[in-house]
């Protein structure tokens, strides 16, 4: 129903910045809003950011406050997370996902989010 391709992945030095971007495309309408996860090798898939489609609203994972900045643009059905003062300990697979359903909380929960893109590989190195 909704396909999401990630891109923008690589290798970082620390304190270097990276642009993800996320391009949804497929039964678009139906979403509320998007996020960005990520998963080190070896540890549970983790919350980074969100965001509402319609309202702009974002949410952050504590550790990434004043780094990380999460954007969208409606008319290319496309999310960014925009990587600054990078740490070695970023390193990790970065997937995109999607919410189809309205939320009056927190947007973190990972079962909000039903549809996926493949992940991309963010490497970080000191």
């Amino acid at each position: 129903q909704v396909q999401l391709v990630e891109s923008g992945g690589g290798l970082a030095q620390a304190g270097g910045s990276l642009r993800l971007s996320c391009a949804a495309s497929g039964r678009t309408f139906s979403t509320y809003g998007m996020g960005w996860f990520r998963q080190a090798p070896g540890k549970e898939r983790e919350f980074v950011a969100a965001i509402s489609w319609s309202s702009g609203n974002t949410e952050y994972a504590d550790y990434v406050k004043g780094r990380l900045t999460i954007s969208r643009d409606n008319a290319k059905n496309t999310v960014y997370l925009q990587m600054n003062s990078l740490k070695p300990e970023d390193t990790a697979v970065y997937y995109c996902a999607v919410r189809t359903s309205i939320v009056f909380g927190t947007m973190a929960s990972l079962t909000l989010y039903p549809y996926w893109g493949q992940g991309t590989q963010v490497t970080v190195s000191s």
